[in-house]
């Protein structure tokens, strides 16, 4: 665990690196929501819903990122573009600053973080008023979120699985592996995750679910320098076990720098989907460009050439892609720089390593021979991973 000055100046860090959002302009398609229900949290609730929506629509819920608000998401994300054009539902509960400084949900405070408390209880009233007010389908809600706003994305997954079909989880964390800003620093460096076992007990002690849970889908860059690349694997350990999947499909695009993997269930339905962005840091896959182009770049929202505001509505049924030009190729997979570890497929440049990270590892290596080339890729990626010491 991080001492208190290394907390403090990672906190300081952070926030010099969000300074930069607030000077961007941003197009507010939103309007306020006023909920009906309990607001423990005491969160902001936005919302945009289409013009002639129809009885019966989905709803999706986005959680915005640290230092953005929920106008400045949705023009990034072009959620609300795809719901406009799509005919479904949107709800962005917002974080204000008398809860956090840095406009980060409180992914991370026991009082916040479990179900029928805080803002994880806020949430939940205010998709009860989308839905008795809007009459929307209660066997399609969704929910997505950036970085703090995807581990709140786990919080409410974990929580409340009754509620959603799926969720999808973006530079984000595991449910339930931190309690306190210093644990969250380690979690968000890959660092103190519990193994396969504790994940899953995690989100089984989370509600009393017995039923379907929901699907997931995981979006990371590798080489995210704020939430590392470890979590995506943590969260899927999570998950998979839920879900009682084992085997894995690689899929990539000829001339594209992502890998997608897809785990299916005993029916052959997919359950659970990561994307690793080769190259990619802390943010929003974008693709901006052409008639299926959404979003707007910004900070923390990226343009990568896949557009995962696209993707992860299809991955919910919302949507029907025109053409799907993905290939069950893992050659391709490896030929642009991703190495296949055995239970894991992890990007060849995962690692960076600090100088405080080379110290550590001199120390506990004391004595054996540093291993270079792929076997150094390999096991780094592995400890990455947490498969590995």
């Amino acid at each position: 665990m991080r001492n208190l000055q290394d907390t403090i100046a990672r906190l300081a860090a952070l926030k010099a690196a969000y300074g930069q959002v607030n000077a961007h302009s941003t197009r507010d398609r939103l309007k306020d929501m006023t909920s009906a229900g309990a607001n423990p949290g005491a969160l902001n609730a936005r919302m945009f819903v289409p013009q002639n929506l129809a009885a019966g629509a989905p709803l999706v819920v986005v959680l915005h990122g640290c230092t953005q608000s929920a106008a400045a998401y949705d023009e990034g994300s072009g959620w609300s573009e795809l719901a406009d054009r799509y005919g479904f539902a949107l709800l962005f509960p917002e974080q204000q600053r008398a809860n956090n400084a840095n406009l980060c949900f409180n992914w991370f405070e026991p009082g916040d973080s479990k179900r029928d408390a805080g803002e994880a209880r806020s949430i939940r009233e205010m998709i009860e008023t989308m839905v008795s007010t809007y009459n929307l389908d209660r066997s399609r809600i969704f929910i997505v979120g950036l970085s703090a706003g995807g581990a709140m994305s786990s919080v409410m997954l974990a929580s409340y699985p009754e509620v959603f079909a799926g969720g999808a989880i973006i530079a984000g964390l595991p449910y339930g592996t931190a309690t306190s800003i210093p644990e969250a620093f380690d979690r968000m460096r890959g660092h103190g995750v519990p193994g396969e076992a504790g994940l899953q007990k995690l989100v089984r002690s989370a509600s009393s679910h017995e039923g379907r849970w929901p699907t997931i889908s995981v979006w990371h860059g590798t080489a995210d320098g704020t939430v590392d690349v470890a979590n995506m694997e943590a969260i899927v350990r999570q998950w998979a076990g839920l879900h009682n999947v084992e085997t894995t499909e690689f899929t990539s695009e000829p001339g594209k720098s992502h890998l997608r993997r897809v785990w299916r269930d005993a029916d052959g339905r997919q359950v659970i989907e990561t994307y690793a962005i080769q190259g990619m840091g802390h943010g929003t896959p974008l693709a901006t460009a052409g008639p299926d182009g959404y979003g707007k770049v910004g900070p923390y929202m990226l343009e990568t050439g896949i557009s995962s505001t696209l993707r992860i509505a299809s991955f919910w049924g919302l949507v029907t892609l025109a053409a799907d030009h993905r290939q069950d190729d893992e050659k391709d997979a490896k030929s642009e720089g991703f190495v296949h570890t055995g239970d894991i497929l992890m990007p060849g440049t995962l690692v960076s390593e600090n100088e405080e990270e080379q110290a550590r590892r001199h120390q506990t290596g004391a004595g054996k021979v540093p291993p270079s080339g792929v076997q150094k890729i390999i096991e780094d990626a592995l400890r990455a991973a947490g498969l590995m010491k």
